[in-house]
């Protein structure tokens, strides 16, 4: 009973994060390499991104004559210079081992500043004068360490890294180093790193409101702008070899909005008839109801640091605040709030996408446990709903687990959403 005890005391202690972070990633290195040795690569997307970033290197620079085996680029820039980078060191993609194994250290590289993120997530004292008040103080001090395991231990993103090296794995990473920046209060390496992101997958767009609202209430006026203009800046030289052949061949391919997905491809609307997920109604529908839970979480969940609603904002941010006003809201963004917002935000995003592919799963896997946990769900709770978080399969279990991929990020922004202990700083 008395080691039962200590057990328990260990997994919640958030102390014990800092020794048990690198033995995890020590294991899940050996766990890497014998995946590597043990279990057949899968040729997907890899070939295509080859054959395109070939296309890149001979000289093309109209974005809407590039083409691969899957069809047209339809990525932005950055992911161009990061798998022309690729192709180069394993001889035009032909050592599929050697970029196995650069997938591996990006992944390991990923895991530990997920985890800097999950461990720099807590209550602060910013200064001595600043006290923190509610029960989150007390209660919600640091990811405990029974967080961390469920960033290991996922099949599905190994795979994604390892086996399939889609460039989802670069987009996340972008991601996390932006939130590390941003809870450390760098703001101009997390402003280009989100950028750069965007750069590689225009997927991270979903967490852009996020940003937009944390830079609004962290920064004053004019530094938020700049911030904003910086990552605008970044689009335009990733662009710029691009832009003077065929601007809007670059920016209808890169940024393809209107783009109408298989329907064989979905995993999240599976259960959906093909002529429903096809129709413009739906399309709508998922739009509307994307922009009704983001409005319904920045009038309720992300202006709390500036303890004004959602008709006060823009005012005050407009006029200007006083120093003083703004130190104290700034103050209030803390680390915790900052990758709550960003996390939800991608989540709201993918909950409202109109298909989810399976390499997407890398922007949920390593962000439902911080989420769950801010959530204050119980322990047994969040290993179970990541056990059916896992539960991703392929073939005749699609409409299934549609319904989980649909019903978890739901779940989880719901129970975000009914958490009030998001902090306050007086």
């Amino acid at each position: 009973m008395e080691l039962y005890d200590k057990a328990i005391r260990t997994a919640h202690d958030p102390a014990h994060t800092r020794w048990l972070s690198p033995l995890l990633i020590a294991a899940d290195a050996c766990l890497c390499a014998l995946i590597i040795v043990k279990v057949p690569y899968t040729e997907i997307d890899w070939e295509a991104y080859m054959q395109q970033v070939s296309q890149y290197l001979d000289g093309e620079r109209d974005y809407t004559l590039i083409k691969g085996g899957t069809g047209p680029l339809v990525y932005p820039a950055a992911h161009v210079y990061i798998y022309s980078i690729l192709y180069k060191l394993t001889d035009g993609g032909k050592n599929i081992l050697l970029a196995q194994a650069i997938f591996a250290w990006l992944y390991l590289g990923i895991l530990s500043v997920v985890m800097a993120c999950y461990r720099k997530a807590k209550v602060e004292h910013l200064t001595p004068r600043i006290q923190i008040r509610g029960p989150t103080a007390d209660s919600d001090p640091q990811a405990p360490p029974y967080l961390f395991p469920l960033l290991i231990l996922s099949k599905r993103l190994h795979s994604i890294f390892l086996l399939r090296l889609f460039n989802d794995c670069f987009a996340v990473g972008f991601l996390f180093i932006a939130i590390y920046a941003y809870q450390h209060r760098i703001w101009t390496v997390g402003s280009v790193a989100y950028s750069f992101g965007v750069g590689t997958k225009m997927s991270l767009l979903l967490a852009g409101p996020a940003v937009g609202i944390l830079l609004l209430q962290a920064l004053p006026l004019r530094r938020a702008l700049n911030a904003i203009f910086l990552m605008a800046q970044v689009q335009v030289t990733i662009a710029w070899p691009f832009i003077p052949v065929n601007p809007l061949g670059y920016l209808s391919r890169a940024f393809e909005f209107s783009r109408v997905f298989l329907y064989k491809w979905t995993v999240n609307w599976r259960f959906v008839d093909e002529k429903t997920f096809r129709s413009r109604e739906f399309a709508t529908a998922l739009v509307t109801a994307n922009l009704a839970l983001l409005t319904l979480f920045v009038a309720t969940r992300w202006l709390k640091p500036s303890r004004q609603s959602i008709t006060e904002f823009p005012i005050r941010v407009w006029k200007s605040r006083s120093l003083l006003l703004q130190q104290q809201i700034s103050l209030r963004v803390t680390p915790s709030f900052t990758m709550t917002a960003i996390l939800t935000s991608m989540l709201v995003g993918l909950l409202c996408a109109r298909t989810l592919h399976y390499q997407f799963y890398s922007y949920i896997a390593w962000s439902t446990p911080f989420l769950m946990w801010k959530s204050k769900m119980h322990p047994v709770g969040m290993y179970a709903v990541w056990a059916a978080q896992e539960s991703w399969e392929s073939g005749g279990v699609l409409d299934e687990t549609g319904r989980i991929k649909l019903l978890h990020p739901n779940n989880t922004i719901m129970s975000t959403f009914n958490d009030h202990s998001i902090e306050s700083v007086q």
